[in-house]
């Protein structure tokens, strides 16, 4: 089996994707009633794209074909792709592998020193994978407690659909899961050959039928949180700056939540952590 078959099939089922939401008079073609399919047929797609029928059909299927750049912004347009999309199908369709990289790594304790710096910033930091590797006493406060949990269960995307304290701690949930699972998709592109990838999609698919419902859709986006509501079961909503941070050695991402000037949230957390701190 060939090397890029994963990354081949993923890439040609997010232009399947992309191609059936387009209607054909967005891109000046004529519309018909008779249509089987929603959204543009391949062939209309390779013309737009001055390629042949042929080639397209054999991208979308992940056939081993040769992709220029030339020909990838080509499609991006007759796709109308954005920017992060286009970014992603150029991750995707790149001829060289990214190394697999398997299981969890740890964070070096300089940067466990920031965290714990931060006080009432409720902050954490995640490698390649979205596993949480790090924390500070106010993440475990606002958010969940990491330390209770389980090294496997501390991927915030499984927190996200299968932890229902978590899940609760967002006003408008299915919003904020669908814009993050579609930023986690974006950085899939950087190990979708890796069997981690494969089981842990398996395994969610199977535990939540909101990721089971949403994973196909091949939606991307990019990270660009700035502000962010908590909805706290004991001390209200909070109100945070939300800057992300990444490492220069090894590119893990710091996430630090800075209580909103204007608000109370940094008292509401000082006052969390003082009773929590009483009850050790």
């Amino acid at each position: 089996m060939d090397d890029n078959i994963i990354q081949r099939r993923e890439l040609g089922n997010f232009l399947k994707t992309r191609r059936e939401k387009i209607r054909p008079p967005q891109v000046g073609l004529p519309d018909s009633t008779r249509r089987r399919t929603p959204g543009l047929r391949r062939e209309e797609v390779a013309l737009l794209a001055g390629v042949s029928v042929t080639w397209y059909t054999w991208l979308e299927q992940g056939r081993s074909i040769k992709v220029s750049d030339e020909v990838m912004h080509s499609i991006a347009r007759a796709l109308m792709l954005n920017s992060h999309e286009i970014a992603y199908i150029f991750e995707l369709s790149q001829s060289s592998l990214r190394h697999n990289i398997s299981g969890m790594k740890t964070a070096h304790s300089i940067f466990q020193n920031v965290l714990d710096s931060l006080v009432c910033s409720p902050s954490t930091m995640m490698d390649k994978y979205w596993n949480v590797i790090a924390w500070n006493k106010a993440a475990n406060a606002v958010f969940v407690d990491f330390d209770k949990l389980d090294v496997v269960n501390r991927n915030i995307i499984q927190l996200m659909f299968t932890n229902e304290k978590y899940q609760s701690l967002f006003p408008d949930w299915p919003t904020k899961a669908k814009k993050m699972l579609a930023v986690f998709r974006v950085s899939c592109a950087e190990f979708i050959n890796d069997q981690w990838l494969k089981e842990f999609v398996g395994s969610l698919q199977a535990k939540s039928k909101y990721f089971q419902q949403w994973w196909p859709l091949h939606n991307v986006a990019a990270e660009q949180e700035l502000k962010k509501i908590i909805r706290h079961p004991t001390i209200g909503k909070l109100y945070f700056e939300h800057t992300v941070f990444l490492t220069p050695e090894n590119n893990f991402k710091i996430y630090i939540n800075t209580p909103a000037t204007g608000t109370k949230t940094k008292e509401k957390i000082e006052k969390l952590l003082n009773v929590q701190q009483k009850n050790i």
